[in-house]
This record gives C-alpha cells, sequence and structure tokens, in this order.
C-alpha cells in the first residue's frame, strides 16, 4: 500500500483503503479497480489523496476494524453533540456506545496506531476534529496506564471538548481574518460553555466536565479561563490539550494550509514545560510516529521511498524502502534505509 496524489493515480490502478467524502459517505470501496471515470467522481468530491495497491508495499497492512470504527463514530458526532444540546440525553448515551466500541478495540489491540497522522481524504473540520482528539486521547491515556473506564471517559471528554464553541456566533467561529481583542475574549468563553452543557446533562463525570472546561489551561499558567498552571490543570485536561493542539494543527482550515507532519510534531516537543506537561509530552513522544506507514518521501540525499516501519521513541527516524535514487530513469532493486542508523540523513518532505 502506497498513498498518492489523486493527480497521480492512473487508471486499471487498485485502491487499497476505502474512500469517504467529507460527510464520511463511503464513495469507493478497497479493492476496486480505478477507471478514469472513478478519478473524475473522485475530484468532484474533493478527495486529493488515495492509498493504492503497491507489489513492493504489500507488507504494510491497513487496520480495517479501526478505520470502520472510526467511521461508524464519525456518522454518530453529529448526533452526540444535537442531542446534548437538545435535551435528548436517553439518546446521547445510546448514540456513544460507539465510543465505548471504539476505545475497547484500541484496549485490547493494545499496540498504538502509528497511522494515526494519517493524510486525510476528508476534513469536515468540526466533527473530524473532535473525533480524531478523542482517538488520540485515548491512545496516550492508554500508554499512560489508566484503566479502560478512565480512556473511556478521557475519549469522550477529547470529543466533547469543543462543544462549548456552539454557543459562540458563527461569524466569530469562521472568520478567515485575524479575531479582534473582543471577538477573542468571546472565544476564551467557550471552555465555560461546554462546562455548564455538560453539566446540564447529569450524567456525565467531573473529570470529564473538568477535562474540557480545562482543555486551554497551560502549564505554565497563560491559558484560559482561569490561568491555572501545572497539577492544578486536571489530567484529562492536560492530555486533551496535547491533542487538541495537534489535531487542529494537522488540519487545514480556511484562514491557513495543515502543518507538515514533522511541523505539527516539533510544535508539541517546542510547548513542552511551557504549554504542555513536560511528563505527558515524553508520554506523546513515545506514543507516536511522524510519518505514515506508506507514505512517499524525499530523503536528504536525494532518493526516494516509503516508510515500511516505525522506530519506537525515534518518530522522526523510520526505516524507508527506497525505490527510487536521484536519476529515476535508471531502475533499481528497493533496499531498505534504517534511518536510525544513518544519522546523516533526514527526510526533507512527503511527495
Amino acid at each position: 500500500m502506497k498513498i498518492v496524489f489523486l493527480k497521480d493515480l492512473k487508471a486499471d490502478e487498485v485502491i487499497a483503503k476505502d474512500i469517504y467524502n467529507e460527510e464520511g459517505k463511503l464513495l469507493i470501496t478497497a479493492g476496486t479497480k480505478v477507471g478514469r471515470g472513478s478519478i473524475s467522481f473522485l475530484k468532484r468530491n474533493n478527495v486529493f489523496l488515495v492509498h493504492i495497491e503497491d507489489e513492493k508495499l504489500s507488507d504494510i497492512k491497513v487496520d480495517k476494524k479501526l478505520e470502520k470504527l472510526k467511521t461508524k463514530t464519525l456518522t454518530k458526532m453529529p448526533l452526540i453533540f444535537n442531542n446534548i444540546l437538545t435535551g435528548e440525553y436517553k439518546n446521547t448515551m445510546e448514540a456513544m456506545e460507539t465510543v465505548d466500541e471504539l476505545v475497547d478495540y484500541i484496549v485490547d489491540k493494545g499496540t498504538v496506531n502509528t497511522n494515526l497522522y494519517e493524510v486525510k481524504l476528508y476534513d469536515d473540520y468540526t466533527y473530524i476534529h473532535c473525533l480524531d482528539t478523542g482517538i488520540m486521547a485515548a491512545f496516550l491515556g492508554l500508554s499512560m496506564g489508566l484503566n479502560t473506564a478512565r480512556i473511556k471517559d478521557l475519549s469522550i471528554a477529547a470529543m466533547l471538548h469543543d462543544i462549548g464553541k456552539t454557543k459562540i456566533p458563527s461569524e466569530i467561529i469562521n472568520k478567515k481574518e485575524k479575531l479582534t481583542d473582543q471577538e477573542y475574549a468571546i472565544i476564551k468563553n467557550h471552555p465555560a460553555y461546554g462546562r455548564d452543557i455538560l453539566n446540564s446533562i447529569g450524567m456525565l463525570s467531573e473529570e470529564v466536565i473538568d477535562g474540557v472546561f480545562n482543555h486551554h489551561e497551560r502549564y505554565d499558567g497563560s491559558g484560559y479561563p482561569r490561568g491555572l498552571k501545572g497539577n492544578e490543570i486536571s489530567q484529562f485536561g492536560r492530555i486533551i490539550s496535547i491533542c487538541d493542539v495537534f489535531t487542529a494543527v494537522s488540519a487545514n482550515r480556511s484562514y491557513r494550509l495543515r502543518f507538515k507532519p514533522n511541523e505539527a510534531y516539533e510544535l508539541i516537543l517546542s510547548g513542552s514545560g511551557s504549554m504542555f506537561d513536560p511528563d505527558f509530552v515524553d508520554e506523546f513522544r513515545n506514543t507516536f510516529f511522524i510519518y505514515p506507514l506508506g507514505s512517499c518521501v524525499r530523503l536528504s540525499n536525494g532518493v526516494e521511498g516509503y516508510v515500511v516501519k516505525q522506530n519506537k521513541s525515534f518518530p522522526d527516524r523510520p526505516v524507508i524502502r527506497v525505490i527510487y535514487e536521484k536519476d529515476k530513469a535508471n531502475s533499481i532493486s528497493p533496499y531498505e534505509i534504517d534511518l536510525l542508523q544513518h544519522n546523516d540523513i533526514i527526510i526533507e518532505e512527503v511527495i
């Protein structure tokens, strides 16, 4: 399996992973051989990247069960938000059963999904961001040794962390220009709005509500709404703050393009001790990888290849299967470079 831009997709290539549109609707299933009509269809649906089969990378497998659970949960996100806001609390808990199912799978699997920072094929920011933050928090909570019940609470808090923004005027939320001081002051109310909304349900734990209320507090006390610092911030709040920032900058927005994988990662590391709890940043570093398996990358020595293996605790030093030397005109026998063993070579860009 490898990831390619739609413009580079050729007829007769086989799709390696289900493709969805912005609403999470299935467009093309894995195993489909594409034709010109399929490519035009994907373009009309704003799909820019796809996974295709590649014999040279046949050992890279997609976790199809996790993908299905993510999609199932994504389809429930609007219902969960709407039920909470309209007071349909019984239906809210039923919809949240998909979150339980997702977290149970993550815990039972017992290993970190190295493709967490996966290039997205759709970008409905509101719900994708909330879902990705919840999944990321679940993996981080698992790595930190939290029990299953607390991981579920953490994941729910992370998925609902921005529910208070439903009380913020849409013209402020969607503004492309820089916010005025007055508009920013209004935005800063959303953690408190979120706390009040979730308190009104009467069925979520105090730890979940504190996680939502604290997710914009910063370790050095520079955050909001209360300017808490260090361990004054709830554990869930400290975890969610890392996941929230990472998933936020990893998505395209109306006013900026997404960060590159290494840029998003470096942002988290650079915030250790100021924005984020340094112990939790260490957990983050040891839990997630920067480059998804199957990513095509160009190295500093000019060769190109695909990420085929990760090195734990060294997220920027994966194993690369080289398929092109500097001169692409000459075919080569693929070989592997373990960047952990070649400190003089770095990944220059994802291509």
